[in-house]
C-alpha cells in the first residue's frame, strides 16, 4: 500500500507552478503507462490553463484548491474546492481562474 498526502503534494506542486515559465506543474500520484487508471495532481498558476485537447478516456477532475473553468464547445463549468467535475467526452480545455490544484483521474480506453 502507498499513502500520499494530497495536501502536501498540492502545496509543493503549486509552488513549482508559480516558479515555472509554463505556470503549471504536475505529478502522477497513481498509475502510469502500465495502468489503465491514472491519477495526476496538476497545479496551475492563475491565468494559465490546459489548451483544448481530446479526452483520452473516462475522466473526472476534483478541485483541491482555487477555482477553475472547464470548457467544451459553448458549454462551461466552474469548479471550486471540493467540486468533482466529469470531463466531457471530446475536445475540452481547462483554465485556472485563481492559483489552482486539481486531481485528474483518467481511465484510459484501449
Amino acid at each position: 500500500m502507498q499513502k500520499t498526502s494530497l495536501i502536501a503534494l498540492a502545496r509543493h506542486e503549486l509552488g513549482q507552478a508559480k516558479e515555472a515559465s509554463s505556470g503549471r506543474s504536475a505529478k502522477t500520484v497513481f498509475g502510469g503507462h502500465e495502468h489503465r487508471l491514472r491519477q495526476t495532481l496538476i497545479a496551475l498558476r492563475a491565468g494559465e490553463g490546459l489548451a483544448e485537447h481530446q479526452n483520452p478516456g473516462e475522466a473526472t477532475l476534483q478541485v483541491l484548491d482555487g477555482r477553475v473553468l472547464l470548457r467544451s464547445g459553448d458549454v462551461s463549468w466552474n469548479g471550486s474546492p471540493g467540486d468533482l467535475l466529469t470531463v466531457p467526452d471530446g475536445l475540452h480545455s481547462l483554465d485556472a481562474v485563481e492559483d489552482s490544484v486539481i486531481l485528474l483521474t483518467v481511465v484510459k480506453t484501449d
